[in-house]
Parts: structure tokens; sequence; C-alpha cells
């Protein structure tokens, strides 16, 4: 199979499925989550294949979804009626995405073999949400792991981080945006292992070659065994609603505010005014949004103390 967006290869018992949009920081387009699937169901499909790892080339995992997408791209891994990975339903309704982002990751969710992600750099939004429908999360220590859009855009497509995560702390990612380390994250619970990022290859080899010690059959029961008792829980339907959720926050009084900037500024300048406040992510490389009014205010609908986006980084 020939892949665009990702590499593939098989070693023994692992079949490795690599995000291969550096240039990008491996943003998710719909193109590269389609092969991501393919992949991982070539991976299933093989006997001598138990366990399947996740990960990412270049300086990051993934920074996220693609907010730039080419809208001449075209891919076999999409469906010819709705463009994107096909996950049973074209999801023909407007703000319909986050429903169709969940019932993807959901493929991954039913694998029959565990799948390990392996994080380094960025790993941010939907970034989070592919991590954490894999079984298992080794990261880099210093990994960045956040959640921006919710500072203006809407809520968390898939809202996770009450499941792997402790109250307080599912709180405060799905609320600020703000960023955790990857030791951070292991010390939460949301990860497994947290190392040098220099030891990460190494360590993720070593801990799936043991997992693939078990047969096949028993990995996929195990797997289910665990999976079920998050779905009695009511995992799934929690998972779904929040998707309901997120749809209604895009048509808050303020909902436009980002859209807009991004038509008239370009995603850079949007970005930058979103984060600044912040000081963080791409609020790092400005100082003209600390104060920036609140948005969907009568000062941020007038474009009062915008920034000047003449400068490109």
């Amino acid at each position: 199979m020939t892949y665009n967006n990702i590499e593939y290869e098989e070693d023994d018992r692992l079949a490795y499925v690599t995000l291969n949009r550096p240039e990008k920081l491996n943003a998710l387009s719909h193109a590269l989550r389609g092969e991501v699937y393919d992949a991982m169901k070539e991976a299933e499909a093989n006997p001598d294949v138990g366990i399947i790892i996740l990960r990412g080339n270049g300086r990051a995992f993934s920074a996220g979804y693609d907010l730039a997408p080419d809208p001449t791209e075209e891919s076999e891994f999409t469906s010819d009626r709705s463009s994107m990975p096909d996950t049973g339903t074209t999801h023909p309704q407007h703000y319909d995405w986050s429903r169709h982002a969940l019932m993807g990751h959901w493929v991954i969710w039913e694998l029959a073999k565990p799948v390990i992600c392996q994080i380094h750099g960025y790993c941010l939004a939907g970034g989070t949400e592919l991590a954490s429908m894999c079984d298992l999360r080794i990261v880099a220590e210093d990994a960045l792991i956040g959640y921006p859009p919710v500072r203006a855009m809407g809520t968390m497509d898939m809202m996770w981080a009450p499941w792997f995560m402790p109250p307080v702390k599912a709180r405060e990612f799905a609320y600020t945006g703000d960023s955790f380390t990857g030791a951070e994250m292991a010390q939460y619970g949301w990860a497994n292992y947290a190392l040098p990022k220099d030891d990460l290859d190494e360590f993720v080899e070593k801990f799936a070659r043991r997992l693939g010690f078990i047969d096949n059959d028993q990995l996929n029961y195990n797997k289910r065994a665990v999976n079920r008792q998050y779905e009695i829980m009511g995992m799934r339907t929690g998972l779904m609603v929040g998707t309901d959720v997120e749809a209604m926050s895009k048509h808050r009084p303020a909902a436009p505010e980002f859209g807009r900037r991004v038509r008239e500024e370009g995603l850079k300048a949007a970005l930058e005014w979103r984060d600044g406040p912040f000081r963080d992510f791409r609020g790092a490389y400005s100082d003209k949004h600390a104060n920036r009014a609140l948005a969907g205010s009568e000062k941020s609908r007038g474009n009062q103390g915008d920034a000047d986006y003449s400068k490109n980084d």
C-alpha cells in the first residue's frame, strides 16, 4: 500500500504507523487520518503483527487538526461523498465535524490489536484526541499536551479529559487550553510512562516487544474486556453527548470571531489573537494581544487593539 501522509512498516510482531507531515507539525488532514485508519486495519489483518505503534516524524507528534487544508487534495483513503474518512455516514449537518472526528476514532478503539501512541513535541487539540483513543501512551517528558481551541473556537471535539485525568485537572485542561508536560500527564494518569526524548524510541520498542509475547487472540480479549468496562460506565454516550455540546458552542455570540479573523487576517494572525493573552503557542511570538478585547465585545468587533500582522515569523 502506498501512502502520501504517513509511513507504514512492519518489524516482526510490531507495526509502525508514522505521521509524516513534519513541515506542518503533522497536522491531521482528512487524507492523513484516512491513511492512519487504513494502515491500522492493514496491521490488524496481518496475523504476524501483534502490536501497533503510532508516532510522528519531525518536531512534534501532532499540532492538531489541519486548520488550513488544501482544497484540491484528493485521496483514495477518503470518501467520494464527504471528502473525509468514511465513518459510515456523510455527516451532512451543520457543525457535524466533532461527531465525524469521534466516529473516526472509534476505529482505533475497536481494533483487535493494542495501539501504543509514542508522543514527543506538541500533542495539541485533535492530536490529543487521536492519542487518547490509543490503548497506551508513552511520552517524552518535555512533550506539550494541550487543547488551545477551547479559548476561542469551541469546546473539545472529543471530551476525553474527564475519562483519563483527575477531575480537577480535567476541568483545568478543558477550561483553559493550557499545555501540560509529558511528565505531568504521566503523573495525572493519561500517559503510562514519561521519559527523556532520547530514550523514547528504545523504551517504546522494548515495551511493545514485551507485550508482543502474548498471542493475538488473548490481546484482543484483554483489550475488549477493558473497553467494555468503560462503555458500561457510559464512555460512548458521554463522548457523543460532548460532540452535541461542541456543536452548540459554535453558536454562541462570540463564535464567529476566530473564523472572521482567519478570513480577514490569516490563520497565523488569528492564532496569535487567540493565544496572545496566554503567552503560549502562537501567542508566544507576539506582544500585541496581552490585553486584547474580549471575544464578541463591541471593541473586538470594531478591531480596536488589533495587532500589526505585516510581519510573519
